[in-house]
């Protein structure tokens, strides 16, 4: 797969289409829950995306937004089913992480929830450590919070 890295912004429309999915995912995984995840998931103030494409098609995405000093929180990632367990998860991270370096932030965190347990697996691989729960997390039984320094 020669894949091909965009990085632009949140209007960007294959964004859009690919969040579209990734929160009709989320609402069958967080059933009676999901409108209380749903909330912090908007994405109209998201200044930093990644999308991956195969050719012209949109594979995927991630977003970085500003969390706090040093910080940024990673948001809004998502992979085809057809194209998962191929490495475009990683490649979204890589360059998500990359970019909030260039940003001069030196720690990345992320919420996902206990019934996902691919993105669990694929936050830890690439060095991501359990952390408390942060923010408006702190106390939800089925979120897991994780950190890596930069």
């Amino acid at each position: 797969m020669k894949l091909k890295i965009l990085r632009t912004d949140a209007t960007h429309k294959d964004f859009i289409e690919l969040v579209k999915l990734l929160d009709t995912d989320l609402a069958k995984t967080d059933g009676e829950e999901h409108s209380f995840y749903s909330q912090f998931n908007k994405v109209d103030k998201i200044k930093h995306v990644v999308l991956v494409y195969e050719e012209e098609k949109a594979l995927g995405c991630g977003a970085i937004r500003a969390y706090a000093d040093g910080v940024v929180e990673v948001k809004r990632m998502y992979v085809l089913p057809a194209y998962r367990g191929k490495g475009v998860a990683t490649k979204i991270l890589f360059e998500l992480e990359g970019w909030a370096a260039e940003l001069f932030y030196t720690t990345c965190i992320l919420e996902t929830g206990k019934r996902q347990p691919d993105a669990i697996h694929l936050y830890q691989k690439n060095g991501y450590q359990l952390i408390p729960n942060y923010g408006q997390y702190a106390g939800v039984e089925n979120s897991l919070c994780f950190e890596k320094k930069l």
